[in-house]
């Protein structure tokens, strides 16, 4: 990459990030409005955020996505989505691929980032404390299961943080041990949007970031133990699969 190239990209991100901040200014100081209508209208409010960012990171820095196994979204019932963890990119792109109402497991810390925290209250997350151990777990098992008793499925990272493409961690136990005591069935998603937008990297590469949903699984009756190990080989094994950005 040619010292103009790096300088053309450069410039393209930052105004991508200009256009990002005011957005979530925008939508941060609408949040309180957004709490007077009824539930049913936050997590739609809260979500053209996300959708707005995903067009203007196409518009100014050229980062296209496509979806492969669309058919494979579950439509009876919630779901648990378990998904690799690359960048930024997927935290945007997800609610705007699934049509169902999602809400995430994630740090609690992201709650006190002002504008954005105020806005990620909309979607009713399961805020964790990650150094609180079996709390933590304990606390994803019990929310999240009430909310996928009310029809709202849950977004879960369970490699825990943002993971290189070309890098493989164990998944941790709390997705696994919710869906287990939920019987909820798990859809894994994989991607490569780690190649396109890299961890704390200021340029965003243009090309089309690949997302890939898998099939549903059926959780009831498997230990988590096995529901991680049948999650991750298929994510690791869709990643290898899907084209370069």
């Amino acid at each position: 990459m040619n010292a103009l190239n790096t300088l053309w990209l450069g410039t393209r991100a930052a105004i991508f990030w200009v256009g990002f901040a005011i957005s979530t200014l925008l939508a941060g100081l609408l949040t309180p409005v957004a709490w007077l209508f009824p539930l049913k209208y936050h997590y739609p409010a809260a979500t053209l955020w996300n959708c707005f960012n995903l067009w203007w990171l196409k518009v100014t820095c050229g980062v296209k996505y496509q979806v492969i196994g669309r058919e494979n979204i579950p439509t009876e019932s919630a779901f648990i989505i378990m998904s690799n963890h690359q960048s930024t990119w997927e935290t945007l792109a997800i609610p705007c691929i699934f049509p169902q109402q999602l809400s995430w497991v994630m740090k609690r810390e992201l709650l006190k980032i002002p504008f954005f925290g105020w806005g990620l209250r909309l979607i009713r997350p399961i805020a964790i404390d990650r150094n609180a151990g079996k709390a933590a777990v304990k606390q994803i098992s019990q929310q999240g299961k009430a909310l996928l008793q009310e029809g709202i499925s849950i977004v879960i990272f369970p490699e825990g943080t943002r993971v290189a493409p070309n890098t493989t961690v164990p998944f941790k136990i709390g997705g696994a041990i919710l869906a287990s005591h939920s019987g909820f069935p798990v859809v894994p998603v994989a991607h490569n949007a780690g190649l396109s937008w890299q961890r704390h990297a200021w340029i965003k590469k243009p090309g089309t970031i690949t997302i890939s949903i898998g099939p549903a699984f059926t959780t009831q009756k498997l230990k988590t133990d096995a529901i991680n190990q049948q999650a991750q080989h298929w994510i690791e094994t869709e990643k290898r699969r899907l084209p370069p950005p």
